[in-house]
């Protein structure tokens, strides 16, 4: 983690702007030497960022680093609690696996873990996820919230919207939700959502939110075997996109999202869902541990369940299935 006082370093020499500050108002402020000033100013150096000294005016930031690291993300990362806590490793093997010892660790709640390359990323049914590169964003939240275990299967729907409308907003693409966790841009997926918890009969200890969001990959870089379904921000946008930008965004709104959400309760999430909906009131073929079928997707329930409408007019809840076309 991120020294406090160089996080704090950073955000005063930012909020300078282009104007000097001196060592001893910095050494103030921090109630730190100027001796320790320094020793951060060369960490932060390490990471990429750049400074400024002249004599009798003290400091000024001039240039921060375009990698993704832990200090970048938090500098200039406009949230309350998402995101006060980074996990950042340049490599790791799962955001989810990560993510899960530092919850059992007592890791505060908002806690993000992240990573420019997952060696062994994972999606729903233990899937593998194609994420060891640094095309995309590849992370993992923490979360505590106060509600009983079986609502937590609003949360993934709940992720899923938040991740459309924010990337939307901010890319200007049009994108649909496949239920129930998967992202598509024109028929292909851009997007995979995760959630896990540990939970007690009557309460969740913690949630993880992992996604992985395609973000810079070109065709080339996907595997064969999925790159004829699968895409990317950039594939779709013909747009290189800055992910430390995109990240900061995503947190942002997602905890904005995220408390409007236990204002208002499920019921705009789920209207907002339905609009998204990938294959709403198409036919679909349902595989279930049970069964096949092919059936009409016609909506949501509360608890998260897909709703179906069979050939025989009969209507199926539907918690866990494959869907395809």
């Amino acid at each position: 983690m991120i020294s406090s006082k160089r996080y704090q370093l950073i955000s005063i020499l930012a909020e300078q702007g282009d104007n000097y500050i001196s060592g001893q108002m910095l050494s103030e402020r921090l109630q730190i030497s100027r001796t320790a000033i320094w020793k951060h100013m060369n960490e932060l150096k390490k990471d990429g960022y750049q400074f400024e000294s002249a004599p009798k005016k003290g400091y000024r930031l001039i240039k921060k680093p375009d990698n993704l690291n832990e200090s970048t993300i938090k500098w200039g990362l406009k949230t309350n609690w998402l995101g006060k806590q980074i996990e950042f490793q340049e490599s790791m093997t799962s955001t989810q696996d990560i993510a899960h010892d530092l919850a059992r660790k007592g890791a505060a709640h908002g806690t993000v873990i992240t990573t420019n390359n997952q060696l062994r990323g994972r999606g729903r049914m233990d899937r593998t996820w194609h994420s060891d590169n640094d095309g995309g964003i590849w992370m993992s939240l923490i979360l505590r919230p106060d509600i009983p275990p079986h609502q937590a299967s609003q949360i993934t729907l709940f992720v899923a919207v938040t991740l459309v409308e924010s990337l939307e907003r901010h890319t200007g693409l049009d994108i649909q939700i496949k239920w129930p966790n998967d992202l598509f841009i024109n028929g292909k997926k851009i997007s995979g959502i995760l959630t896990e918890m540990q939970a007690e009969l009557e309460s969740i200890q913690y949630l993880i939110i992992g996604f992985g969001i395609n973000v810079n990959q070109s065709m080339e870089q996907l595997p064969s075997e999925i790159n004829k379904r699968s895409t990317s921000l950039r594939m779709e946008s013909d747009n290189n996109w800055d992910k430390l930008t995109l990240i900061q965004q995503l947190l942002h709104d997602f905890e904005k999202a995220y408390e409007l959400y236990f204002e208002t309760g499920f019921e705009p999430i789920k209207q907002k869902w339905l609009k998204h909906a990938y294959k709403l009131h198409e036919l679909v073929h349902v595989k279930t541990f049970q069964e096949e079928y092919d059936a009409e997707i016609k909506g949501i329930y509360d608890d998260g369940a897909l709703i179906v409408t069979k050939r025989n007019g009969d209507d199926e809840r539907i918690y866990s299935a494959d869907i395809t076309w």
